[in-house]
């Protein structure tokens, strides 16, 4: 086990504001959460004139930045791999669902010793698409089930904006992961499930949603797209390890009654 036990990375562009309104209250949780920890905001190429740096510095956070604005994907990308969690999630700048879902994720990442992580806002237990514009519900509908279909081997909720891995396999997925935009989830998946890696789905509840850039036509145009980059990268050997693979853990079905709602919360497991 490393010096830091849990990584939040959370990317950012143009985000001091809202950094500085949701950092804190995320800080409070993490220090009642116990352990050693870091969060660490990913600047997507924020032209504000540093702020989003003096924001982050002004919070204690590590900051780590591309150069010029890439995409969501590529700010995860690189503050993932800046991290040093034993544990590492990503979420919005804004920390969008309820706190307590990070202890969720780090039991079923450490205790449970899953690989990775996922919010499923389709989950009984979920609470999320009443709150969303009914443009973007359906635009997100379209586009999970042909991510179902086509790509990720039957997971319908690609796009929920909070993940979580073990270190190691963090590292493993985000060495060879390409995509820079909203895709980028899509192709954590393909990778992991080509990894046989063991995927845990857990329900989300909105805590708060400060707003989105996602462009329902635009950016859904864009993920169509990526969807077929996808495949050009697995035949072209791009997503081979870089390093051994070690999965190591106990894949037999999990059978857990510390949850209430578990009888909602399913796991993957490699699709063929």
């Amino acid at each position: 086990m490393g010096l830091v036990r849990l990584s939040i990375v959370l990317p950012a562009y143009q985000g001091a504001e809202i950094l500085a309104r949701h950092v804190p209250i995320l800080k409070q949780y993490l220090q009642h959460l116990g352990g050693t920890w870091e969060i660490i905001v990913a600047d997507d190429g924020s032209k504000d004139g540093g702020a989003t740096a003096r924001v982050a510095a002004e919070l204690g956070c590590l900051y780590v930045r591309n150069p010029v604005n890439q995409g969501k994907g590529a700010a995860v990308r690189r503050g993932m791999l800046a991290a040093r969690g034993d544990f590492r999630i990503f979420t919005d700048c804004d920390v969008p669902y309820e706190l307590t879902t990070i202890g969720r994720f780090l039991h079923y990442l450490d205790d449970k010793e899953y690989h990775f992580v996922a919010g499923d806002r389709t989950l009984d237990q979920s609470s999320y698409f009443t709150a969303v514009p009914l443009l973007r519900r359906a635009g997100s509908h379209l586009f999970a089930t042909l991510v179902g279909r086509f790509v990720a081997g039957g997971w319908f909720d690609t796009q929920c904006g909070m993940k979580g891995f073990r270190g190691h396999v963090a590292e493993d997925l985000f060495s060879v992961a390409r995509i820079d935009r909203f895709a980028f989830d899509v192709e954590l998946f393909y990778i992991a499930l080509k990894r046989n890696y063991d995927i845990k789905r857990l329900p989300v509840r909105l805590r708060v949603q400060e707003g989105s850039s996602v462009r329902v036509v635009r950016d859904g145009l864009a993920m169509l797209a990526d969807l077929g980059t996808i495949r050009l990268h697995q035949l072209a050997g791009h997503y081979d390890p870089v390093r051994p693979v070690i999965l190591g853990v106990d894949t037999s079905p999990v059978a857990d009654s510390s949850w209430s709602d578990d009888q909602s919360i399913t796991p993957l497991r490699r699709v063929r």
